[in-house]
């Protein structure tokens, strides 16, 4: 939970100043009463009478019952805070670099290997209940594997990546999303940077009718998610940051992860380090406009770990929540606590 509340109806909290006045009273009663108890000729006689737990037992309903009213009136202020609950993803696209780079052996056995079995990993973390597809870019992006919730299907699918020139890091960003919303018309070629030459934007392009739709919140979507994981920078496709605008857009949170060496100087790759060398700015950026969260793998057990800290966030979400009804319930409780035990020890109720 994250602190302090905070409240729809703090006009209310002024009502709380009745519980110390109370606590008050209680106090002057007790005195007064104590003035008007008769004197015996002996205390221990009146101590045998009281038995020796009833002096502490006697105050412990008159607290129980200041407690609940003070729940009772916090809970008429609306108060609110975050917290983690259950999820309800439905969805998680995972979006895969699959271009030339990741055959380096910088992360043993391969990028590719490793990237593979953490995947595999993965989707051992996530509920059985929560559907999973797969997109691979390269120059191009396309879908491995439909969101299914048969998971045979899905490491087959995995397992039958195929290498190839390029990094569209924004195309595979753009694809994930045509699978979560297919009635947006969403359409990569339409949003591609070919050549130097930049193609329409989805905003400008006329097409068929789709449907439409108001932008959301960023991040309000809790009903999907896309996994990001490439190792390098984008050199052809849609650029990553209209994509993730996209996706924020549409409060599709996409957590993005980076693979492999940051400045890109890898054996083997002598000349490459420009291609190679990660973008992690851009795949921060891509985690920050999307509320989501960047990660950063510099090996094989680092990649499984990261994947297995995203299961778990993947099946809670935190979310502003009124925690009205919950006091309401603790108030009621404590209430009938202290009538329970008043009748228990004095046969009457506070």
């Amino acid at each position: 939970m994250t602190l302090p509340l905070s409240f729809l109806w703090p006009q209310y909290l002024w009502l709380l100043w009745v519980v110390p006045a109370l606590v008050l009273v209680y106090v002057w009663l007790l005195r007064r009463k104590k003035k008007q108890v008769l004197r015996l000729a002996s205390i221990d006689i009146v101590k045998q009478a009281m038995g020796s737990g009833l002096h502490w037992r006697r105050h412990v309903p008159p607290a129980l019952f200041l407690l609940a009213m003070a729940t009772a009136l916090l809970a008429a202020s609306r108060p609110t805070a975050v917290i983690a609950l259950p999820s309800n993803h439905a969805t998680v696209m995972l979006a895969i670099d699959v271009s030339l780079s990741m055959r380096a052996t910088d992360i043993k056995p391969n990028r590719i290997t490793a990237a593979q079995e953490a995947a595999k990993a993965f989707l051992k973390e996530l509920p059985r209940n929560v559907k999973v597809g797969i997109v691979t870019f390269a120059g191009t992006a396309s879908v491995a594997q439909p969101a299914t919730l048969r998971r045979e299907d899905l490491v087959a699918a995995i397992d039958k990546f195929q290498l190839q020139r390029g990094t569209a890091v924004g195309s595979g960003i753009v694809v994930a999303l045509s699978e979560l919303f297919p009635d947006h018309g969403l359409d990569v070629g339409e949003m591609t940077y070919g050549n130097g030459r930049r193609g329409k934007s989805i905003d400008e392009a006329p097409s068929a009718p789709r449907k439409e739709f108001v932008p959301v919140k960023p991040g309000s979507h809790t009903s999907a998610a896309i996994v990001l994981l490439t190792d390098g920078r984008r050199t052809t496709g849609v650029d990553p940051q209209e994509a993730a605008k996209l996706a924020a857009d549409r409060g599709i949170r996409v957590y993005s992860i980076g693979l492999g060496t940051v400045d890109g100087e890898i054996p083997g790759f002598e000349g490459w380090s420009m291609y190679l060398k990660l973008d992690e700015p851009s795949l921060k950026a891509i985690a920050n406009v999307t509320q989501a969260s960047y990660f950063y793998a510099g090996d094989a057990d680092a990649l499984k770990t990261v994947y297995e800290q995203l299961g778990t966030r993947l099946q809670v979400d935190k979310q502003e929540t009124e925690l009205s009804a919950l006091l309401a319930m603790a108030a009621a409780v404590l209430a009938l606590a202290a009538a329970g035990l008043s009748l228990l020890w004095f046969n009457r109720i506070v």
